[in-house]
């Protein structure tokens, strides 16, 4: 039995295709094992977001060689897509794969390996326009599984590569989504996260079906108690949308709003295609649906040109929005983008200084938050135990707050109503009240 392993950098969408990758090898008769030992065959899900993507990615190639000088590199994803030739130049490197063919890689892989010379399968991502259906029947996890319902982008955001890696918008057929979400639930699983490049564009491609009209229908999957959306931009959020969450009761109160600067000059040098004023009216909507709803989102800091006028439009849009989580990125220029050649360029300790203070804020108000939730009693689906010597376990409420509560017997997977007591760092500690 050959044994294959597995790296994978970047985002939510990558991990759901190397672990759609490796139930296919399994189901080939391979044995899967840990990428830090020895391996027959080396497979990197790679990320391009960022330079330092690229860089890593090559890192890590380079890794697998030192356990074992012989094995079989393939290398698949995104750097793959972008920049296939400069991969093959890695030593080692066997077969190269873009962002497409992945549901065949197993074949690839054999075919490859009774070739004599390096291979590359990767082609114009820009000529795809089906939808590569990569279902997965066997997560590694028992209690929150993503489902990729959608590839590509056609925003074109100045600062990002991804639309050159992914292609146009191609939409997973409806059957095939809520066939997969009834196989999950059949095996056990409470939650979905509904997934893709730009998950807001679902349905544009095939007609008279959007967003919220496949989370009707898994909202309709017998077993499934928890759905949830990965990020959106708040453009998402039309009247048709709005006027439909009242009724998706198992749609968790928690939306990742994409905001990027809470400057408007930022945002159109950008080409982000909403205003801070349409931002703020869709939080206030969701507000007004939602108590205690989560809203949390992305932050770029020091995108060329940002003035410290416009850090200060930011920094005050933050503050007003109250996110219950941020994540900040400093502003990385990518090659192959428009923004890398923009003028002004900020200094790199500038950035550094923004970063900071908007970490801060970030910060005081997720410990808002969570000062708010506290003495609350939510359901928490717990996805782990925190370790071996303990009886502590570690899950999710629907709001996106972490928390750990102790239980005098396996919790793995289970929503059960929890009191949240305290405040421990990032996390709140918990005590259970009943299963759900």
């Amino acid at each position: 039995m050959n044994k294959v392993a597995f790296y994978t950098l970047g985002c939510k969408v990558n991990q759901y295709e190397t672990e759609a990758m490796m139930e296919a090898f399994e189901n080939a008769g391979y044995e899967i094992v840990e990428y830090d030992g020895y391996s027959d065959i080396y497979i990197i899900n790679t990320c391009t977001v960022t330079n330092m993507g690229d860089r890593k990615s090559r890192q890590i190639i380079r890794r697998a060689l030192d356990h074992n000088p012989e094995a079989f590199v393939a290398v698949v994803g995104c750097y793959s897509q972008i920049a296939p030739q400069e991969i093959l130049e890695i030593p080692g490197v066997k077969l190269v794969v873009g962002t497409n063919e992945r549901s065949r890689i197993v074949e690839l892989v054999e075919e490859a390996q009774n070739m004599d010379k390096k291979v590359s399968v990767v082609g114009d991502i820009m000529e795809i326009k089906e939808f590569e259906d990569m279902s997965i029947r066997n997560y590694k996890s028992r209690s929150r599984a993503f489902i990729k319902i959608q590839e590509g982008c056609e925003q074109y955001c100045t600062y990002c590569i991804i639309p050159y890696a992914r292609g146009h918008i191609r939409s997973r057929r409806p059957e095939s989504i809520v066939e997969e979400v009834k196989t999950l639930a059949d095996s056990g699983y409470k939650e979905v996260v509904l997934t893709g490049i730009h998950v807001g564009s679902y349905g544009k491609d095939l007609g008279n079906i959007g967003l919220i009209d496949i989370i009707k229908m898994v909202h309709e999957v017998d077993g499934i108690e928890r759905l949830r959306m990965s990020s959106v931009e708040p453009m998402t959020f039309d009247e048709n949308f709005i006027s439909s969450l009242p009724k998706l009761h198992k749609l968790c109160r928690h939306f990742h709003l994409s905001l990027q600067s809470g400057c408007d000059e930022t945002l159109k040098r950008m080409n982000r295609k909403y205003t801070t004023q349409e931002y703020r009216d869709v939080v206030n909507k969701l507000r007004d649906i939602y108590p205690d709803v989560g809203i949390t989102t992305d932050i770029i800091v020091g995108f060329p040109g940002e003035t410290d006028e416009e850090f200060q439009k930011t920094l005050e849009f933050v503050e007003e929005m109250a996110f219950s989580s941020m994540h900040i990125f400093k502003f990385s220029p990518r090659k192959g983008t428009p923004a890398a050649k923009f003028k002004g360029q900020v200094n790199p300790k500038v950035k550094d200084e923004r970063s900071k203070i908007i970490s801060k804020i970030a910060e005081k108000n997720h410990v808002k938050f969570m000062n708010y939730l506290k003495g609350k009693s939510l359901q928490v689906l717990y996805e782990q135990k925190v370790d071996e010597k303990s009886n502590f376990y570690e899950g999710l409420t629907d709001n996106y707050i972490r928390v750990m509560a102790e239980a005098a017997y396996d919790i793995k997977g289970k929503i059960i109503n929890t009191k949240l007591n305290e405040i421990k760092g990032d996390i709140m500690i918990g005590s259970l009240e009943k299963i759900w």
